[in-house]
């Protein structure tokens, strides 16, 4: 591969993509009473000349709800909201996923509506704290475990939040199966403690997840449908377990054989993690036919050396796309990198630090 295919265009599923470079999912909180606005369009619309952006995690309903401020997409106000989003993308030629994120056991009644309920595959509370507008840092809860009937109704969710995300015209949609959520709760003999069709062996805690991916795909498409997962990630109180690699090599196997239109993995180790094994990701390069994406402290050298020897076959960029919006004309032009990250602004309310971070040319 030459210098130059960074940037040429790329296909995911039916969907061409103008490079290789993805935007990853990133929490920023913007969304005030969880409705997409003007302020998170600005944002995307800033970023749209990255091949994918994949949004922000976002909830499928109100029962996944975790962190405050986060979008939603299980009614209409919110699909109208994104509908802002995907305009905005779509009229800069770019293409744009939206992340459907249920939190699970990771949220607090503080950051939840009425009449909801924290659910998680068992009753296990979580190490660590939630941060609430109300009331600052506060420990997680005990969960409720989820019948048989909550994870049909789950399910359900999922279908109806990724129709959706169809009818706010978004190109497609990336199920979250990673960093702790309430699919990788599934995945873990730690979180996951059933001893019901839905826990104990790997085949029985990889159901939910691809049940849930499959009834995704099959109402939207396979070409429009991917997912994201961490192996070896600890985000959100995930302990390392003797089967990860086993769990993975299993779930990658049957993922292929629903088609779906990718994998997306990421690695946190860039950000103090344990890294995830090469032999994980060429398992899972393997096992699985279809894009594969992969995320984590790369810059533009080391993402030309992963897709020059096929490890890959698109990158995402998280944090160097908070303060560079316009991360690809600095790739192509070998402009420097910002290096006015603010993070104490990571997950504020308003514009700053969020769409005020300049491009280079201004």
């Amino acid at each position: 591969m030459n210098i130059n295919e960074l940037f040429t265009p790329r296909k995911v599923g039916d969907i061409e993509l103008k490079n290789s470079i993805v935007m990853a999912p990133m929490t920023r909180s913007r969304a005030i009473d969880n409705i997409p606005n003007e302020l998170m369009a600005e944002y995307y619309e800033q970023r749209s000349t990255a091949g994918l952006i994949i949004t922000e995690g976002t909830s499928p309903s109100p029962n996944g709800l975790g962190y405050a401020r986060i979008p939603g997409i299980f009614n209409a106000e919110q699909v109208d909201g994104w509908k802002k989003t995907t305009h905005a993308v779509h009229e800069n030629n770019g293409k744009i996923f939206i992340q459907l994120m249920h939190c699970g056991r990771i949220s607090h009644p503080l950051n939840m509506p009425k009449d909801t309920t924290i659910f998680a595959p068992s009753q296990v509370k979580a190490a660590g704290q939630m941060f609430t507008d109300e009331e600052g840092l506060q420990d997680f809860v005990v969960p409720s475990e989820m019948s048989l009937q909550d994870i049909i109704h789950a399910k359900t969710e999922f279908i109806s939040a990724a129709k959706n995300a169809i009818f706010a015209n978004f190109d497609g949609v990336e199920v979250h199966g990673a960093n702790g959520y309430l699919l990788e709760q599934f995945l873990s003999p730690i979180s996951n403690i059933r001893t019901d069709d839905y826990g104990g062996n790997i085949k029985n805690r990889c159901k939910f997840v691809l049940e849930t991916v499959e009834a995704v795909a099959h109402a939207i498409g396979k070409h429009k449908t991917g997912i994201r997962l961490s192996p070896y990630g600890v985000a959100s109180d995930m302990p390392h377990y003797p089967e990860i690699q086993e769990t993975y090599d299993y779930l990658s196997t049957e993922l292929n054989k629903l088609d779906i239109a990718y994998i997306h993995l990421v690695d946190h180790s860039a950000m103090g993690a344990p890294e995830v094994p090469s032999q994980i990701k060429k398992v899972i390069r393997n096992n699985f036919k279809n894009t594969l994406i992969l995320c984590g402290g790369y810059d533009e050298a080391t993402a030309k050396e992963d897709l020059e020897n096929g490890i890959t076959d698109l990158i995402a960029f998280g944090r160097p796309y908070i303060n560079n919006p316009d991360l690809i004309d600095r790739f192509k032009n070998n402009y420097p990198m910002a290096d006015n990250l603010d993070d104490s602004t990571f997950y504020t309310a308003g514009a700053k630090g969020y769409t005020d971070y300049p491009t280079y040319d201004s």
